[in-house]
């Protein structure tokens, strides 16, 4: 862990003493710390960062996903957790297999958080196990696919564009093969 001196490296080491094999690895990047959490831990490590941690980390303000194929792990659930007395962030993030990826639901702690896992869930496919309601919430019900995976195929929809009519993107961007193929 890179010895920044923060509130959020206080509650990263905190958080290893308190939570045993949650931490897997720590940064600090431009005055935010990174803390990488064991999927099952997540949800004690959450817990303790809101409750016990010094500073406390009260507000979930974001929840998203990155598919980083082809690595495997595949995706990184990423959780923004703010604190206010003193003012500091912190980001947890947890690697999910890409073979069926799932992650225990932050809504128990988090109420807002059903908004945010159903969105990721929607694009990216992840399931939140203990989630009331894993539903679609932006793609229609009979979508089929998750758009914010890097495998999913680019499609072009044509649209009708009065005046300068612009390239569509497969003219745009180069036809570029995948990696090993």
């Amino acid at each position: 862990m890179a010895a920044a001196g923060g509130p959020a490296d206080a509650a990263a080491a905190a958080l290893a003493a308190a939570v045993p094999g949650a931490v897997q690895e720590a940064q600090d990047f431009r005055g935010e710390t990174t803390i990488m959490i064991a999927p099952e831990a997540i949800i004690d490590a959450l817990a303790f960062l809101r409750d016990r941690a010094a500073p406390r980390f009260p507000f979930l303000t974001d929840l998203t996903a990155i598919d980083r194929l082809p690595a495997e792990p595949r995706f990184e659930i990423v959780y923004l957790l703010t604190a206010l007395d003193p003012p500091a962030r912190v980001c947890l993030k947890a690697r999910l297999s890409g073979d069926a990826p799932e992650i225990e639901s932050a809504t128990p702690l988090w109420p807002t958080a059903e908004w945010l896992e159903r969105e990721v869930y929607d694009f990216f496919g992840i399931r939140f196990r203990g989630h009331p309601e894993l539903t679609r919430i932006l793609m229609p019900d009979d979508w089929e696919g998750y758009p914010l995976r890097k495998d999913f195929p680019l499609v072009e929809e044509p649209v009708e564009f009065v005046g300068r009519v612009p390239k569509p993107p497969s003219r745009i961007i180069p036809d570029v093969p995948p990696k090993g193929s």
